[in-house]
């Protein structure tokens, strides 16, 4: 099994990629499967979150090109002023979304879908990778690079989803 234990920042050409969905892209240990069919573990510093176009370096001395993977979202597109509507009651839910011009995404949910056609707007549930956001402490630029900043709320609910793929201690 491959080992990696850091982002490759190096001109290097990938010779391999890691397509995961955004929560495991969220883990800082996993054991995966590259494209190729090759194993790997990851073992990144913790609070590490990677973003497609991120890429790794393996012990010896592979570089990985991390693609974020397909999944079901609900994408809502409408006017600007109904768009912040709407991200401001997902996020009084703690959901993460991704926005873009015009349009913003967060993973299906029928109950969310739900609060937000009740909102007077229309929803599409299509798949497509997901990025949302890096918050206001995961760095919100683009790549979520981790500062160690943590969040802390008093409702209980998983921050962590397995999906087949196994996680490393």
């Amino acid at each position: 099994m491959l080992e990696i234990r850091e982002r490759h920042e190096g001109e290097a050409s990938a010779s391999a990629s890691l397509t995961l969905p955004f929560d495991l892209r969220q883990r800082s240990r996993l054991r995966a499967t590259l494209d190729d069919g090759r194993e790997v573990g990851l073992f990144l510093p913790r609070g590490t979150v990677l973003r497609g176009g991120d890429r790794l370096l393996a012990a010896d001395g592979t570089v990985v090109d991390v693609r974020a993977a397909d999944e079901t979202v609900s994408t809502v597109r409408a006017p600007v002023q109904r768009l912040l509507h709407a991200a401001y009651h997902l996020g009084n839910r703690h959901v993460p979304l991704q926005i873009g011009e015009g349009w913003l995404r967060y993973g299906h949910d029928h109950v969310l879908d739900d609060m937000v056609r009740g909102l007077g707007m229309e929803i599409s549930c299509e798949e497509a990778p997901f990025e949302p956001e890096g918050g206001a402490y995961g760095g919100g630029h683009g790549h979520g690079h981790s500062h160690g900043h943590g969040h802390s709320h008093d409702h209980d609910h998983p921050h962590d989803h397995d999906h087949g793929h196994g996680e490393l201690s």
